[in-house]
Formats: structure tokens, sequence, C-alpha cells
């Protein structure tokens, strides 16, 4: 984990907090910045223009449009421009939804990535771990393989396969589900899109959860607290769990940053939208400033659940400060 070191001293988490997060901070602003920069120059080197697939304008007409947008412009001035507006706290007037601001655009589809990612998370985590613990503590006998073969099996395979074969099953065969659509995210809807997200979560939180489950039970803390007559399930509620699942904390930081953001195959298929719809499509049609404000959302969120990560690292594990 950056950011961290060995403690000198237990307890000094609280001690160095606040000067940690002003540092991640200060780094957070530069990199802010890098994404913004080289988001921005290259929806400038595509092809085309937001305008184009609208009908043919006259020339007049066309100098207005851009001139309303400040896009007849240098490349650099429009940069320095969207800068100063970024800044302020102002994404800009999106360049294809007319009478909408991006963060107007933002605040109504975050919502149904944030609550469809949110319950992938915390679906997977639950199954994930657990599944992890079961293949540990029966390391090398049936229930591990078991465990180990559906886990490669959910990394192996991607969602533009597992979404389909679950709507041709449960709705298309069956009829239990709905196949697409929100539907005010009713539950029945999200079964099988948040299923199709956690899917490959709860195969890659199995395998952290088994490996560092699988280290810690053959430590020597762990075998005195058996020598001590400790049952099984009590060490890994009150001992192996805890320093078994801090490989997991690094990798859930981006990993909730994309399922929250949105999959663009999971919201396709089931009519969803979402962010991760919104933000391909945005990126069709050339609108430069719908994408650059779902970048820096993406990039910002990221960011923050980094952050949140290694504070959670560090207050699981003693040995470590923030440094």
């Amino acid at each position: 984990m950056r950011g961290l070191t060995k403690a000198r001293k237990p307890g000094a988490f609280s001690r160095h907090m606040f000067r940690f997060i002003g540092r991640r901070l200060l780094v957070a602003i530069p990199t802010l910045f890098l994404v913004v920069t080289l988001a921005f120059f290259m929806m400038r080197a595509a092809p085309g223009s937001p305008f184009d697939m609208d009908r043919k304008l006259s020339p007049e007409i066309e100098r207005n449009v851009l001139a309303r947008y400040g896009m007849n412009k240098p490349v650099g001035a429009q940069y320095l421009d969207y800068l100063a507006s970024v800044a302020r706290g102002d994404l800009g007037p999106s360049l294809k939804y007319k009478d909408k601001s991006v963060i107007e655009i933002l605040r109504e589809n975050y919502l149904v990535s944030l609550k469809l990612g949110g319950s992938a998370i915390l679906l997977a985590g639950l199954i994930g771990v657990s599944l992890g613990v079961l293949a540990a503590m029966r390391q090398n006998r049936a229930v591990d393989y078991g465990v180990m073969t559906v886990a490669v099996l959910g990394v192996c395979i991607p969602t533009f396969v597992t979404a389909p074969l679950l709507v041709l099953a449960f709705a298309s065969k069956l009829g239990w589900l709905p196949g697409a659509g929100w539907s005010d995210g009713a539950l029945i809807n999200m079964v099988l899109p948040v299923t199709v997200l956690a899917l490959p979560q709860i195969a890659i939180i199995s395998r952290l959860t088994r490996a560092g489950m699988v280290e810690v039970l053959h430590s020597n803390y762990v075998r005195t607290a058996r020598a001590k007559g400790l049952s099984e399930g009590r060490i890994v509620r009150r001992h192996a769990l805890r320093a078994a699942i801090l490989p997991l904390v690094s990798y859930l930081g981006p990993a909730c940053a994309g399922l929250i953001t949105g999959s663009l195959v999971v919201e396709k298929i089931f009519n969803l939208p979402g962010l991760g719809k919104f933000f391909v499509v945005s990126a069709l049609q050339r609108d430069y400033t719908v994408v650059m404000g779902m970048v820096i959302f993406y990039a910002g969120l990221i960011l923050v659940l980094n952050l949140v990560a290694d504070l959670l690292y560090a207050a699981l594990d003693p040995r470590v400060r923030l440094g």
C-alpha cells in the first residue's frame, strides 16, 4: 500500500490520519489535472465533431454554434477555458442534450449505477469472503477444489456471456424475472444485472480471501490460539479473518469505483439508464463535455475510494501506521 509504513508505536493511526489525508489530497490535485489534460486532448484529437450527426448546417449557423460553445477558439484557449470552468465547479453544458448541464446529467444517472454497483459489491463481498474462508478451512479437499474451480470460471467467463445466458434462462425460458428495464429500481428488475455484476467479483474476492486465510491459518499466533484450546470458528472470527482480508481491502477501492460507475455491457443488455451506458453513448456522439465530466467523476471516485482503502487498511492492521 502506498503511504503506509511500519509503526513504531500502537495507536499511531489517529495521530497521523489527518496529515496523511492532507498529503493524499495534495497528490490528488495534480493527478486529476493530468487526467483532465489527457482526456481533453484525446477527445479533441478524435475525428469528427459533436455536430456532425446533425443535419447539415449552413456555414453561418455552424460558425454561430461553434462560437456559442467556445469551439471556434484555438485548442489551447479552449483547454484553458475548460480548466477555469472546472476550477469553479462548472463542468459545462452538454453539446448534444439541449438545456442540460453535465452536472444535471450526472445527478440524474449516477443513482442507478450507485444502486446497482453498491448492491453488487455488497453481495460479492458477503459471498466471496464466505467462500474464501470455507475453502481455506478445507484446504486441498473437495470443497476447496470446488470453490476454486467456480472462482476460475467466474474470472474467465466475461459478463457479455453470462448476462445473455441468465436472461435466456430466467427471463425467456422460465419467465421468473424481467429481461430488461429499470422500473424505478424495483427489486425484481435488479436481480439479474446485480448478479451479473457480482459474479466476477465473487470469484476474485473468494480467491483473495482464500489466499490470505491460508497464510494466516499457518501463522504462529494461530497455532498458539489452537494450543490454548480455542475453537476453530472463534479463531477465524476473532483472529484470522481480520488479517486475511487485508489484501482484499486494497483491491476493493478501484473495484467499488468500477462497479459504481457502471458497466456498459450490463447496462446495455438490461437497458439501464446508468453512467456506463451514458458514457459510451456520449463518446460516440462526440459530446465532449459529458465525457470529460464523467472522466473527472470516475477519477475522483477512484482517488477517494483508494484513500478510504488505505485508511481501512491501517485501521485493521495495528502493525501499520499512516506515515
